[in-house]
């Protein structure tokens, strides 16, 4: 097969088109090493799972060809103290935090996972923003009543984290963490954020409906303040006020699902001018979404977990069913549970959770270490199609890639105040030449909105060297929220290691050159020379134009 030929074949495989309508469930062949309650994007493509309490976490690596469903599990470090429903965000910079627990040993404090090092550092948590004289029910499943709690999470343009803590401190409403200077500050809201799901809009701002009411407002990054917006046509709150998922639509509009039937559609202004709301379709047979998932699939459709409508006394009735919602048509179609059947029974909707992936597919778990995937079978809009339109080398081994659409159309997957997967942000992933699909590790994106459209945003990415073992060059796209931009092709280096001394040198990151005159005798005029770490006496002078980086830490030459 000619090399123009292979790049073309791997880039079918990088679009993942689908062709069918009718959407199908599948197992995840193994099993996680224990119980799965929320699940984590991160930004090299696998996926973190909480256990839903007892603070472990397992890691999903999808196969050699990008398959979730053929993934394999590991066990990550666990947390350094116990949560089940909390915040959570990934950061800028590919790290995870988390804060807070409705019940478990971590209501009080907040940690940031370091996917790097697998290890969780404590954050600590000023006096003045969050209550700490915690005493949970006992005839509550010691629920806690202090700190955080369930509190609801977003990121905001700067990369700080809006979270709002179930309990504040007098005169607080919502804080706001600061990753990088790892400083706190306090924002005044309008009304009770306990229980709300929030919303990012295509402005930046954050859209919420407060606690069992029909008013509303949003979060101005731009002027770090709370603004009062249209109050709702009705309630979406059911029994004791919880509330369903939300997402932004293709065409812009926000669609919530509530925790009685009601269901809501909102057009925002685009401005700091109110918005306006719309009744949507009733959730059908009477079902509700009291604490449930929803997740936007790549044809711009939404599926959503819904169950019986809950009484007083019951706010969680059991037996799942699953529906598609259609904003274009603005209907709904059902779908059969993971499980069989039209439902997954002796559960209810809060006790399951949703994530995109990058395959175009949604994982779904049920608190059992048996993992489902959701496959639309269908193509995905075109319009939310990432662009590259530059990638070049930094200093440091990794690349800078510049595009449009880089944050994708929504959020993601939406399930409330208790649990948050939000996963607008680009993942990079590559063809090895054989067949192969390995995600490299974005960091560093300069956007973390949605809807970005036009504007031109940037990730910096670290390709997945140890498994690029080819000549090249090397087919890659950008990919987020399923939908994957046209592939562009990545030229290799040529690879030079001082410390190597195998029986083969060809330039390869498997059998390098051990010195930089072999490397420049190679490397052709404009291409790359990629040095791991080391240090060398060597001198020479260069001859032509070439871009030399270090991969992995530093390299010293001519010493």
């Amino acid at each position: 097969m000619s090399q123009l030929a292979m790049i073309l074949a791997a880039a079918v495989a990088l679009l993942t088109t689908r062709v069918s309508d009718a959407g199908t469930w599948r197992n995840v062949v193994t099993n996680a090493p224990g119980s799965v309650q929320l699940m984590i994007l991160l930004s090299d493509g696998t996926v973190m799972c909480s256990d839903g309490g007892n603070g472990a976490w397992y890691k999903l690596t999808p196969d050699s060809t990008g398959n979730y469903t053929n993934g394999s599990w590991t066990t990550l470090s666990s947390m350094n103290y116990t949560r089940r429903y909390f915040s959570s965000a990934v950061l800028r910079d590919g790290r995870v935090f988390v804060a807070g627990a409705e019940y478990g040993t971590g209501t009080t404090n907040a940690e940031i996972y370091n996917p790097l090092s697998n290890t969780w550092t404590p954050v600590p948590v000023p006096p003045g923003l969050i209550t700490t004289n915690n005493n949970p029910v006992a005839t509550n499943k010691f629920q806690n009543t202090a700190g955080f709690s369930d509190s609801s999470s977003i990121i905001l343009p700067d990369g700080r984290v809006l979270i709002a803590p179930v309990n504040p401190a007098a005169g607080v409403s919502t804080v706001t963490y600061n990753p990088y200077a790892n400083s706190w500050t306090s924002n005044t809201v309008l009304g009770n954020q306990n229980e709300a799901t929030w919303v990012k809009l295509p402005d930046d701002s954050i859209l919420t409906i407060d606690k069992s009411s029909t008013a509303t407002e949003r979060f101005i990054p731009s002027l770090n303040q709370w603004i009062p917006d249209s109050n709702t046509p009705a309630n979406v709150y059911g029994v004791g006020a919880e509330l369903g998922p939300a997402l932004l639509l293709p065409n812009g509009k926000v669609f919530f699902l509530g925790g009685n039937t009601n269901t809501l559609i909102y057009t925002p202004s685009g401005t700091t001018n109110q918005g306006s709301w719309v009744a949507g379709p009733p959730i059908p047979n009477g079902q509700a979404c009291p604490d449930a998932p929803a997740a936007m699939l790549v044809n711009g459709k939404v599926i959503f977990a819904c169950n019986p409508l809950g009484i007083p006394g019951t706010t969680f009735p059991t037996n799942v069913s699953f529906y598609e919602y259609d904003p274009v048509a603005n209907s709904y179609t059902r779908q059969n549970s993971p499980t069989g059947g039209l439902t997954e029974t002796n559960i209810a909707a809060y006790q399951t959770a949703m994530l995109c992936l990058p395959d175009g597919t949604v994982l779904y778990s049920d608190e059992t270490s048996q993992v489902y995937i959701y496959d639309p079978n269908d193509s995905p809009l075109t319009a939310g199609a990432p662009v590259i339109n530059s990638i070049t080398w930094d200093p440091g081994g990794s690349l800078h890639l510049t595009g449009k659409r880089l944050n994708g159309i929504s959020q993601g997957a939406s399930y409330g105040d208790d649990e948050q997967m939000d996963s607008n942000y680009p993942l990079v992933r590559f063809g090895d030449g054989n067949g192969g699909l390995y995600y490299g590790r974005t960091y560093n994106w300069s956007d973390t909105g949605v809807m970005t459209g036009e504007k031109v945003v940037t990730t910096e990415v670290m390709p997945p060297w140890s498994r690029l073992l080819t000549p090249g060059p090397y087919p890659f796209s950008v990919v987020v929220n399923g939908i994957a931009s046209f592939p562009a092709a990545l030229n290799a280096p040529t690879w030079v290691d001082y410390n190597y001394s195998g029986p083969f040198e060809f330039g390869s990151y498997v059998f390098p050159y051990n010195s930089l005159a072999e490397g420049q005798d190679d490397v052709p005029t404009g291409g790359t020379i990629a040095m791991k770490p080391g240090v060398s006496p060597e001198a020479l002078t260069l001859t032509r134009a070439m871009t030399i980086v270090s991969v992995g830490g530093d390299v010293t030459i001519g010493r």
